[in-house]
């Protein structure tokens, strides 16, 4: 009889052992089965937020390439409006010079007697070394300019063109980046030539030229000068258009 419960024993603990074995396996399972959820999802979610961030960066690049594009668009539509003014100030310099010119020529002979009222140069020396340093000027050689203007206001200070050559002067060494010759050239149109058409538009070019030297006080003071003293003309009103910018 102790046999057969020996044997009835041993058959019930394989049997449990047999259960138990099944019961860990489906565990096992199970806690797999749920890692690998919890993993994926982990995956999912740091794939949405790396997808987030390309996207947040594709957006900022597209950001700074519309930036950058309006910015060359600016810095084009700035660089065509110096151009263009640039341009006026030639024709109108151009228009002045043949009046002025004319005008000095009329004054240089006594109406009565046709003899001369006073010894004066060759005028049409003084328009030739002028306009030598205005169409290097033209060309883009700001440096040869510089040297042209130069010396003719040195060799003609009491040509009527006088003003027009300082003028062109301190916008040749302005357009070579040099903004405190610029500022001397245009100081002395100014102050030797006060009512000069050009005086007013040196006025101008002094506050571009302290504008780019961090100067905000000294444009102010420029503006307001060209507003004052030279009422009614188009640098006035460029001026009264800067100041109310500021």
């Amino acid at each position: 009889m102790r046999p057969v419960r020996i044997a009835f024993f041993i058959a019930a603990l394989g049997a449990a052992q047999a259960q138990a074995g099944v019961f860990d396996d489906d565990e096992a399972r199970r806690q797999i089965a749920d890692l690998r959820i919890k993993t994926e999802a982990r995956f999912d979610q740091q794939a949405k937020g790396q997808l987030d961030l390309a996207n947040q960066i594709q957006r900022q690049v597209d950001e700074i390439a519309r930036l950058r594009g309006q910015i060359e668009t600016l810095n084009y539509e700035l660089e065509t409006a110096k151009k263009r003014q640039q341009d006026f100030y030639l024709d109108l310099d151009t228009r002045l010079r043949k009046f002025e010119t004319a005008e000095s020529a009329n004054a240089t002979v006594n109406p009565e007697n046709g003899a001369n009222l006073k010894p004066a140069t060759d005028p049409a020396r003084e328009t030739q070394d002028y306009e030598a340093a205005l169409n290097q000027f033209k060309a883009g050689k700001y440096k040869e300019a510089a040297a042209g203007f130069a010396a003719y206001v040195q060799k003609y200070p009491a040509s009527s063109l006088a003003p027009n050559a300082q003028y062109w002067l301190g916008n040749a060494w302005y357009a070579q980046r040099d903004c405190k010759r610029a500022i001397e050239a245009q100081s002395v149109v100014t102050t030797r030539y006060p009512d000069s058409p050009k005086a007013a538009d040196a006025w101008l070019a002094i506050a571009t030229c302290q504008q780019e030297l961090g100067n905000p006080t000294g444009v102010k003071r420029s503006l307001e000068t060209v507003v004052t003293q030279y009422p009614g003309t188009p640098a006035a009103d460029t001026a009264r258009e800067r100041l109310k910018k500021k």
